[in-house]
């Protein structure tokens, strides 16, 4: 289990493996091709995967797990000043905290903020589906973010091209930089502070296909 130690008060979070591994397999298959699969996930390692799904499938997933990339969406949660990075034992770090109950406000706003935008479709779904996890949690209760170990690609990427490392990484100001420009109607400003978060971001997403 994930514990976080705040204010006095401890927050646990399971680890889930099983309903992890399940969606993992479940987004890795829709990746490639079906014929090429079985190439990757034999059918009986397969089929020992997604033994007993059915009773998964109604299990809250406390953990939410993303590749090579950070979705939009996830930063929208946090302010800059909940955010804290930096390098430990366990190597460099980039973390943000919230409450529930601010996380699934500043998600709300963004919501109807699209949605006045660009109507109903992909984006504003992908809000309507994080609001909804949000709300299986007690509001008093605690998100975090984790680049995990983006952290390290993130700051080479940076890094390489001239900026500083982790210090230079602004993506929860460019989405609510995008965000603002959304509410303001004003595209030009939307699309700077969506562009700045992209491009950091496929520096690192191109490190998955690298040699």
């Amino acid at each position: 289990m994930h514990i976080l130690d705040i204010d006095g008060e401890r927050y646990v979070a399971p680890w889930s493996t099983a309903t992890r591994c399940w969606a993992a397999l479940d987004n890795f298959k829709d990746s490639l091709p079906s014929t090429v699969v079985p190439y990757f996930v034999s059918p009986a390692m397969e089929e020992v995967i997604t033994a007993g799904v059915d009773l998964l499938e109604d299990k809250v997933p406390h953990i939410l797990n993303e590749t090579w990339v950070i979705p939009p969406r996830w930063f929208l949660l946090f302010m800059p000043e909940e955010r804290t990075r930096g390098e430990n034992i366990n190597g460099l770090f980039t973390k943000a905290q919230a409450t529930i109950a601010n996380a699934k406000a500043r998600a709300e706003v963004a919501h109807q903020t699209v949605v006045s935008a660009f109507g109903e479709g992909p984006v504003e779904q992908d809000l309507e589906n994080l609001i909804g996890w949000l709300e299986m949690f007690h509001p008093k209760s605690y998100v975090e973010l984790d680049y995990g170990g983006l952290a390290l690609y993130l700051d080479k990427a940076l890094r390489d091209n001239n900026e500083d490392g982790l210090l230079a990484d602004t993506s929860i100001e460019d989405v609510l930089h995008s965000l603002s420009g959304l509410a303001a109607a004003d595209g030009l400003l939307a699309g700077q502070g969506y562009e700045r978060l992209m491009s950091r971001w496929r520096r690192v997403q191109a490190l998955e296909s690298a040699n």
